[in-house]
């Protein structure tokens, strides 16, 4: 939901591959614009994140699936160097460096930092001059630059989730509330918050949406937790939140899903990006297309067919004869 990063440090022996993996993965998706390169850079730096010992050459590395030749061959660079020329040359263009900064921005795209480049605004401190370039979103993210940066521990964000709980049990008893991403996947630490609410008087069925979300976010407004609005429709909330006597502001998203999909939406929203993927491929296999909305059969036509109804995650599984992960293994 918000601008993902991939968790480094104690938990993870091969942060320092997975940090210049990253890198790389930003410069083609900023600079270069290449989906392709991104896309493997990106595969490759969660594989490694999720190997539980130190990879030692890229011969072994290569033996992980998503690690082909030339990435083998970087890892095999910077085990002997402790660098890697590519990266250096990226970092010894002024152009590049200023792009792969702005796009940092929360709600500053790559085409949006070219735009600004291009216009010659390549500090954070030359965007301070110039925000009238900027929209709503991008003006938050410029505000909030350095706390967007800041990885939340895991210990803030349970307690952002017990107030949560707390004011949305005073709104409506009914409401149910999963807080997503690597945080259900039991990481010390995230990049934002990922709530998913939901309400049984609220189904896909319905062409009218209710005023939940909205509900919701006035009432943690009055309390205090949200602090600030990006956007806010019918069923998505994005904006920040700060706990009382905090000074450090977070992000946080809330989506509104219907009682009819929660299930669906919780294993997507929990990801891992890879575990989708393998989950929705293993799917397809076993006759259904799954996705964040529904788990649908594919018939003979190849046209899904009614949604399954589901009532837990774990049916999801189920379904598709799938051996259950729970959420802490799933960050793959």
């Amino acid at each position: 939901m918000g601008k993902r990063k991939v968790p480094s440090g104690e938990d993870n022996p091969n942060h320092d591959f997975c940090d210049f993996l990253t890198e790389l993965a930003d410069y083609e998706k900023n600079v270069s614009r290449n989906v392709h390169k991104y896309n493997a850079y990106r595969k490759a730096a969660s594989v490694l994140a999720s190997h539980p010992t130190r990879i030692t050459s890229g011969r072994e590395a290569k033996k992980l699936s998503g690690i082909g030749e030339k990435i083998s061959k970087k890892i095999d660079e910077f085990l002997e160097t402790g660098k890697l020329q590519k990266l250096e040359n990226i970092h010894g263009d002024a152009k590049n460096t200023a792009i792969n900064l702005l796009t940092r921005i929360s709600g500053v795209g790559p085409a949006k930092a070219q735009a600004l480049v291009s216009e010659g605004i390549t500090t954070l401190e030359e965007l301070h001059k110039h925000k009238d370039k900027l929209n709503h979103h991008q003006m938050i993210g410029l505000k909030y630059f350095e706390d967007f940066e800041m990885r939340i521990p895991r210990e803030e964000i349970s307690q952002i989730e017990t107030l949560l709980r707390k004011h949305l049990q005073q709104l409506d008893p009914q409401i149910r509330l999963t807080i997503c991403g690597s945080y259900r996947r039991g990481r010390e630490e995230s990049g934002d918050i990922d709530a998913l609410v939901s309400h049984p008087n609220y189904t896909s069925g319905r062409s009218k949406k209710p005023d939940i979300l909205k509900n919701v976010v006035a009432s943690l407004k009055s309390c205090g937790l949200i602090t600030e609005t990006i956007s806010l429709g019918d069923t998505k909330f994005m904006g920040a939140c700060r706990l009382d006597g905090d000074s450090v502001t977070r992000r946080l998203d809330i989506r509104l899903t219907p009682f009819d999909q929660y299930y669906c939406a919780v294993l997507y929203f929990t990801g891992s990006d890879m575990f989708n993927k393998e989950m929705r491929a293993h799917a397809l296999e076993m006759g259904f297309t799954l996705n964040e909305y529904s788990l649908r059969p594919v018939g003979s036509t190849g046209v899904p067919g009614e949604p399954v109804e589901i009532h837990s995650e774990r049916e999801i599984f189920e379904c598709i004869g799938y051996p259950y992960k729970s959420p802490e293994e799933r960050s793959m």
